[in-house]
């Protein structure tokens, strides 16, 4: 109730964008255009056992899962990386931090339950690197990680793992630069607190190669499940 009420203050002195089209929302419709709920796609059965992908036939694992293993135990994530591509794009680079809201609501709505099942210690955002975020402002996992933290009562540790070393974007990469590109990147910053679940928070997911790079140095300090929610997968 109380989430609520502040959403709707906040919406009436500043009113929101939507986050598909990115024109102000009108008051009372919600976090999104009603009309652009029907240009964005979700992801549905069947998908990937392990780390959630659209799966096209009747495998239990995709292609890329099927090759190779992972670091991290299993993953799920909520939209088909195509059809929230700019909004991702906004999120991330152009300020567009409200679209949190929108984002992690409908993660508590569709995956809540299968997050919860999991029974993790907490919740952790991809950390991305000091200078980076001092260029943007802030950091976009974060953002989705507090809205899901607040609506599922689940803790965030935004301070046991930090991104040491600036690496290129991953787009353009293959899967072995995209590993190389990783390597190091990532280290502990506080080992004296015992999780045995964490759940990895990210915008997007494509080789996992960061979420495996994150669960090879959490396993180091005990971490016994690596999970991962992603706000969307895309095809590699």
């Amino acid at each position: 109730m109380l989430i609520e009420i502040r959403d709707t203050l906040l919406n009436l002195l500043f009113p929101r964008r939507c986050p598909i089209c990115d024109e102000p929302v009108k008051f009372g419709k919600g976090l999104i255009c009603p009309p652009c709920l029907t240009r964005i796609s979700y992801l549905d059965s069947p998908t990937c056992l392990k780390c959630g992908k659209k799966l096209h036939n009747e495998a239990e694992y995709c292609q890329d899962c099927a090759a190779r293993s992972h670091s991290f135990d299993r993953g799920m994530a909520l939209f088909e990386y195509q059809s929230i591509a700019g909004a991702i794009y906004r999120f991330k680079y152009k300020g567009r931090h409200e679209y949190a809201d929108f984002f992690g609501s409908e993660i508590c709505g569709k995956l809540g339950e299968d997050i919860l099942r999991l029974k993790p210690d907490c919740l952790i955002p991809v950390p991305i690197h000091a200078k980076r975020l001092r260029t943007r402002g802030y950091n976009q996992a974060t953002a989705l990680a507090k809205v899901i933290s607040e609506r599922l009562n689940i803790p965030l540790n935004e301070k046991i793992i930090r991104r040491v070393r600036p690496t290129k974007p991953l787009k353009n990469l293959n899967l072995q630069e995209r590993q190389n590109n990783l390597k190091k990147a990532f280290k502990i910053e506080r080992n004296d607190v015992k999780l045995n679940t964490i759940i990895i928070i990210d915008d997007i997911f494509t080789t996992g190669s960061t979420i495996d790079a994150m669960s090879e140095e959490l396993r180091r300090i005990g971490v016994k499940k690596v999970y991962f929610v992603a706000l969307s997968i895309g095809k590699y």
